[in-house]
């Protein structure tokens, strides 16, 4: 059996409280008074503390006396005509007594109908309560859905948007390596150029230096010939200074160029995290709504 949710003293003081505001009394005015619990337990408890109340008085029967009885039976036939005025004079009484009776149930079920009409008025009123309620939960439930399906459509516009991003970062990253990996053979081809260079430049200034020891060793042999190997010399000179400008000038365009490669190199970097942070943060909205729509899913659950 299931226990009582609430307290006799709790139903006693929400009855007492109808009453005395000058309501009628009944199962689901008591319920809505008190929260909750069965109707027809409430009212049971109600009344058993009304009649608990109320002293019950018990009409007497009316019987004649012994002696009068002896006396009646001694002079029955001298009071025959008195007997039967007292037969009529009891009647009357019965009938009166019936008649007072019958109304008194007449009035009981009046009352009761009244009762019973009450308590089918509060449970008009419940019913009708009970249905706005619902009506306002379907309400709830139907935008709850509608802002469910607003975020789902979201969610898989913003994953469409994530696969373009990360798509366009594959290509990004596909075309920094490449151009990384050509600026490398680029730099490489430039440092062995630039090695070659400086090789054939030091071999020309070693052999520079080997014709002028020459000269210098020849000069003291042969002061004679000192105005040709002057001549010769300045013109060795002047050749050499030619081509150390000339080695000069391709090392700064081997600079250059190794320059404009690392700052496109460092653009190429810059692009490839750019598109990395978009993503993290496309990744965590994407995340966020889904954990959103779970938190509706799982809101949703208990209405269904």
């Amino acid at each position: 059996m299931r226990p009582a949710e609430f307290t006799t003293e709790a139903i006693i003081s929400a009855g007492q409280e109808l009453h005395a505001a000058g309501r009628a009394v009944t199962g689901f005015a008591i319920r809505q008074k008190v929260g909750g619990g069965n109707p027809a337990r409430l009212k049971q408890v109600w009344e058993e503390h009304v009649s608990s109340q109320s002293v019950t008085k018990a009409e007497p029967v009316a019987e004649l006396p012994v002696e009068v009885a002896d006396e009646v039976a001694a002079v029955s036939k001298a009071l025959t005509e008195r007997l039967a005025t007292l037969a009529v004079e009891l009647n009357d009484k019965a009938v009166r007594t019936a008649e007072r009776r019958v109304a008194e149930i007449i009035r009981t079920a009046g009352e009761q109908r009244e009762f019973a009409e009450r308590e089918l008025a509060d449970a008009a009123q419940t019913v009708d309560d009970l249905e706005s309620q619902l009506e306002e939960a379907r309400a709830t439930a139907s935008g709850l859905e509608k802002l469910l399906a607003d975020v789902q459509a979201v969610s898989q516009a913003q994953a469409v948007e994530l696969a373009q991003i990360r798509e366009r970062l594959a290509l990004t990253v596909q075309a920094a390596k490449a151009a990384a990996e050509e600026h490398a053979a680029e730099l490489g081809c430039l440092n062995a150029g630039f090695g070659a260079e400086r090789s054939r430049y030091q071999s020309e200034l070693a052999g520079q230096k080997k014709a002028f020891q020459d000269i210098v060793t020849e000069r003291d042999a042969a002061r004679a010939e000192l105005a040709s190997v002057k001549a010769k010399a300045e013109a060795a000179v002047q050749m050499h200074q030619e081509q150390r400008k000339q080695a000069a000038a391709e090392a700064s365009r081997v600079a250059e160029r190794l320059t404009k490669a690392h700052a496109e190199r460092d653009g190429a970097r810059k692009e490839a995290a750019t598109a990395r942070e978009e993503a993290a943060q496309l990744r965590g909205q994407v995340e966020a709504l889904q954990a959103q729509a779970a938190d509706l899913m799982r809101a949703l659950a208990p209405r269904k």
